[in-house]
């Protein structure tokens, strides 16, 4: 099990980046969530197997198609018990 914080930087709000994110880890069978941040950056909090979670961070590098990804920070965290699954937070 692996667990990442990640921030995403770039053209990355109003492109549909994410529920994008919400539906990829959600296909990956990850937990935890994502929300825009008021710098115009995007944060995702992600746990789940390692493989799953190291595709889902290629496809944050890359964002969906209308968005301009610059930067994405990525940091392992420790896992939280209490994520039952991947929400879009406002």
């Amino acid at each position: 099990m692996r667990a990442i914080h990640a921030r995403v930087q770039g053209v990355v709000q109003g492109v549909g980046f994410r529920y994008y994110t919400a539906r990829v880890a959600m296909a990956l069978e990850l937990t935890g969530w994502v929300r825009n941040l008021d710098d115009g950056s995007v944060e995702v909090s992600a746990q789940g197997p390692g493989d799953a979670v190291a595709e889902f961070v290629a496809f944050l590098e890359v964002g969906p198609a209308g968005a301009s990804v610059t930067g994405c920070l990525v940091e392992d965290v420790a896992t939280d018990p209490d994520y039952q699954n991947f929400e879009v937070r406002f």
